[in-house]
């Protein structure tokens, strides 16, 4: 029984033990937590307060610098007020110098007012002899003044006297001469009457006869003016004729009579080379047209040329749209002439091409349509179309 007591005491002391010492190990953990928490917060305060000193160093090293520099100014105060006492000596100096000169000057003004009070009183006395001999002149130029006034008036009275006499005479003379004068036109107003007598009997019968020839005349020329008439409707009625005949069948101008093909159709933009889709079409609309026109013989024996005509709208220069313009009425040319139907009928000597650039746009109150500006007109020309134009313009002006 007594041993199973000492062992039980025994590992209660063990156990008690290693309690305590687990205690003391968790308390030595503390301390050496709290000692390293305690060291990391002391760290970070010593760094702070570098830091607060080198900031304070720094302040210092500026206060010093503002110091010297303040110093110097200070320095070059000094100097400057070193001068200026200097200055103020020597200014001194010249004020003192400056009034002993103004002492003289006003000496000498007192002895010159002195001198002019006398030459004051001297001058007071000559101006009263003046003022008396004055006033003496005054009155011997009232009397001479009398005096030439009475001769003025003596001498315009004279002239005044001259003055009629010489009018009178010249009226008189001027009478006489226009007596004479009258008398002769007269004279010669009754010779002349009777030949103007003799003169109005001839031109009478003159105008009798010339009235005749007159009326023959203007019979002749209501006749020719006529058939001039005739002739320039010669385009109206080619024009109605197209109209007549195509109808909408194709684009024709109703002023011009002009078959009008949009460029689109005909070429790529800004391009010259004809599109072979568009040939087909080209062909069978020049063919219509033209037939019209030669087909019939009334007015093909007027058609003097055909005019492929290139235009284009006013995008870019002239000179571009001109070369463009007449490459493309060229191009449609040399197609056109290779068609039979252009040699059948021997059109080749009347086709002529040009550029028109865009001097023809097309315009819409006022307002340019640039698609339908770019086109290749076909166009007739007739046999002395601007004579018969001109002439019948004077016509119609008389």
């Amino acid at each position: 029984m007594f041993k199973k007591k000492s062992s039980s005491t025994e590992t209660n002391f063990w156990i008690s033990y290693a309690d305590l010492m687990a205690g003391l190990l968790f308390v030595f953990i503390l301390l050496i937590g709290a000692i390293v928490v305690k060291s990391t917060i002391i760290r970070n305060q010593l760094s702070e307060q570098e830091k607060a000193l080198a900031l304070q160093e720094s302040t210092l090293n500026n206060q010093e610098n503002v110091m010297s520099e303040q110093e110097d100014a200070l320095d070059e105060q000094s100097d400057y007020l070193i001068d200026l006492s200097q200055n103020i000596a020597i200014k001194s100096d010249e004020i003192t110098k400056l009034r002993n000169l103004l002492a003289k000057r006003e000496q000498s003004l007192e002895e010159s007012d002195s001198k002019l009070t006398l030459t004051s009183n001297a001058l007071q006395l000559k101006k009263d002899e003046l003022l008396n001999l004055n006033q003496l002149l005054l009155a011997q130029n009232t009397k001479v003044d009398n005096y030439s006034e009475h001769i003025v008036l003596l001498q315009n009275l004279t002239q005044e006297q001259n003055n009629t006499i010489n009018n009178s005479s010249q009226t008189l003379n001027s009478y006489k001469n226009k007596v004479l004068v009258l008398s002769n036109e007269l004279t010669q107003r009754d010779e002349s009457l009777k030949l103007n007598e003799e003169k109005l009997l001839k031109l009478l019968q003159a105008l009798e006869n010339k009235r005749t020839s007159y009326d023959g005349l203007l019979t002749k020329l209501q006749s020719q003016k006529a058939k001039i008439k005739s002739l320039t409707g010669i385009k109206l009625k080619v024009i109605a004729e197209l109209k007549a005949t195509l109808g909408n069948k194709i684009n024709i101008d109703k002023e011009s009579g002009s078959l009008r093909l949009a460029s689109n159709i005909l070429f790529d933009k800004g391009s010259a080379q004809l599109k072979e889709g568009s040939k087909g079409e080209l062909e069978a609309n020049f063919i219509d047209y033209i037939s019209t026109l030669v087909g019939n013989k009334k007015i093909a024996k007027h058609i003097d040329t055909i005019i492929i005509e290139g235009h284009t709208d006013s995008d870019g220069s002239y000179l571009y749209n001109l070369d463009l313009s007449q490459k493309r009425a060229f191009a449609v040319m040399n197609y056109l002439l290779t068609l039979d139907y252009i040699k059948r009928n021997n059109i080749k000597s009347k086709l002529v091409a040009s550029g028109r650039s865009y001097l023809d746009a097309i315009k819409i109150n006022g307002i340019e349509n640039k698609d339908a500006s770019r086109r290749i007109e076909v166009k007739f020309r007739l046999k002395n179309e601007d004579a018969m134009y001109e002439i019948e313009r004077v016509l119609d002006a008389n």
